[in-house]
């Protein structure tokens, strides 16, 4: 098949024609190292202050409170052993919920090798966290709380204000993944009082290999990379020019047409939804409906497996996935299905479509043609489903 139907946005997108003629000088002509002090070279500098600032505006910062890394995954690592470093002498207890990215995951077990003790908070059926249970979880030594945005799998928006408003009223830094939020949905640093925020650029139209953290002035936080004195000192490595200025644009880009580019995704979205929910049997919606990432679909499909959905829409030439892209070649059900109550049969028979700036009306329509014949072909060769035909007198 010929064409490509990509719906795979949350695992990554395509360059954005404007990002690609913008940074394309910067491969080949502007090639110059920023830390070299040749006139140059000082431009190239003053490209990496530009898109500081651009990514700082997106997200009602100051300029000086981003840093550049090589992606989301860097980013949380780098907030949470950062902080607890500096601030480890306080306090040994992080925060976190159930359905983070591993990102989070990993690098919170990773502490608990450590020594510290990590909470991880459960989620509603719609996989929001409750803040009861974040309030009871808070202990006098509490130094973190780590929530991200909105998530990756079922894409369900976190009450990141409230979150914030907790946070900061007992004094414990607050730190949230925005990877897949930022650029897609509103975000203010100050108003929803968050003390770092990790972004990466290749989930809004950016290269692959480069982010942001957002570090709040006047916190401490150790460096997880060391050598040079790149970034104010406070991370090492020769700076991505290329991947740096297309951030800045990407998320500029993103943020002037985000109230257009919200509504339309979030109208192909719902057409999915319904439609699917409509023609299709024994499926349920995954994630809130209302608080949502407006390109996220993501429904769980009885009596089949998620893998086995992939093989056939690639075969009609529609690209998806059944979770997160970190995970897919994991045969263990989602962390994230479990967490909001599905059973692990439920849970394999997930289908995570998620919507972009280059998808269409009539892209969509070819997934809704050609979805609910390949669940139909799926369940007529499955023993669970001929079992449950059986069970209920329907065959």
């Amino acid at each position: 098949m010929d064409k490509v139907y990509y719906f795979d946005n949350a695992a990554t997108t395509r360059v954005s024609p404007e990002v690609m003629e913008e940074i394309s000088d910067y491969f080949t002509k502007s090639y110059y190292n920023p830390s070299s002090i040749y006139t140059p070279a000082q431009k190239c500098k003053e490209l990496v202050e530009k898109a500081r600032k651009r990514v700082a505006d997106a997200v009602g910062a100051d300029p000086k409170e981003i840093y550049f890394t090589s992606g989301g995954t860097e980013a949380d690592n780098w907030a949470i052993k950062g902080i607890a470093d500096a601030y480890g002498h306080k306090g040994r207890h992080i925060i976190t919920s159930s359905i983070e990215h591993h990102a989070v995951l990993h690098t919170c077990e990773y502490l608990e090798s450590k020594g510290f003790e990590v909470t991880y908070l459960p989620v509603d059926e719609d996989g929001l966290v409750r803040t009861e249970d974040l309030l009871a979880a808070i202990r006098p030594d509490t130094i973190l709380i780590s929530i991200m945005f909105a998530n990756n799998e079922i894409g369900t928006i976190e009450p990141i204000e409230e979150i914030g408003a907790i946070a900061k009223e007992r004094g414990i830094l607050f730190h949230t993944d925005a990877v897949q939020a930022a650029g897609h949905v509103p975000i203010d640093v100050n108003k929803m009082n968050i003390d770092l925020m990790s972004i990466s650029g290749h989930k809004l139209y950016a290269p692959k290999g480069v982010g942001a953290l957002y570090i709040r002035k006047g916190i401490k936080i150790k460096n997880l990379l060391h050598g040079g004195q790149q970034e104010r000192g406070r991370r090492a490595t020769t700076e991505n020019v290329p991947g740096i200025v297309g951030l800045g644009r990407a998320i500029e880009d993103a943020v002037s047409h985000m109230e257009e580019e919200t509504a339309r995704q979030a109208r192909i979205r719902d057409k999915i939804i319904d439609s699917v929910l409509k023609s299709v049997s024994h499926c349920r919606l995954n994630g809130s409906r209302t608080k949502r990432l407006p390109g996220n679909v993501n429904i769980s499909f009885e009596f089949v497996e998620g893998e086995s959905i992939l093989l056939l829409l690639d075969m009609n030439g529609i690209c998806a996935s059944s979770g997160s892209a970190c995970t897919s070649g994991s045969l263990d059900p989602s962390h994230v299905l479990l967490a909001i109550g599905l059973p692990h049969e439920k849970a394999h028979g997930s289908l995570r479509l998620t919507i972009g700036r280059f998808n269409t009306e009539e892209e969509a329509d070819y997934v809704i043609e050609k979805l609910p014949p390949i669940i139909d072909r799926l369940r007529q060769m499955s023993p669970l489903y001929e079992q449950y035909l059986k069970e209920n007198g329907e065959k």
